[in-house]
């Protein structure tokens, strides 16, 4: 499938009048995302040869120079997709982690709902859980901090 400027232009001021972070289409094996980024700019990634899910929860984040840098807080537990943060597996249940409990790579941190999906969220690093940013039941947006990690 071959996108033109003006099909992705389009799809540009959708994102744009609907307040959208990200929209992903996919025609068989192809795919296109066009994202806007924080600042407000438009980005449309090259048509992918195979289709598969933009991140895995345990796959690693694009850095930018700023997410290379540890915050003096610790590592950070960055959401892999737009949703809604769940701190616990169901309501009224054990948080999967709260503060100054020690995690392991791959334990998983807490759910992103996206799509009516949950999504397990697991530690990169080990160490101990210093700070969780984000409220049970609050939306997230691709690249946001859930929690550090020190």
């Amino acid at each position: 499938m071959k996108y033109e400027i003006e099909y992705i232009e389009k799809i540009a001021k959708i994102l744009n009048d609907n307040q959208l972070s990200e929209i992903v289409l996919e025609d068989g094996e192809q795919a296109i995302t066009v994202r806007r980024e924080l600042c407000g700019s438009i980005q449309a990634a090259a048509p992918a040869v195979a289709v598969a899910p933009t991140l895995s929860p345990s796959s690693p984040l694009p850095q930018t120079k700023e997410d290379k840098k540890q915050s003096s807080k610790g590592t950070p537990i960055v959401s892999p997709m737009v949703g809604a943060f769940y701190a616990a597996p169901a309501p009224g249940a054990k948080p999967f982690v709260k503060v100054g409990d020690v995690v392991s790579p791959g334990q998983v941190v807490c759910i992103v709902e996206a799509m009516k999906l949950m999504n397990e969220i697991e530690s990169e690093v080990s160490g101990k859980i210093v700070e969780i940013c984000v409220e049970d039941g609050q939306s997230v947006e691709y690249g946001q901090v859930l929690m550090y990690v020190e």
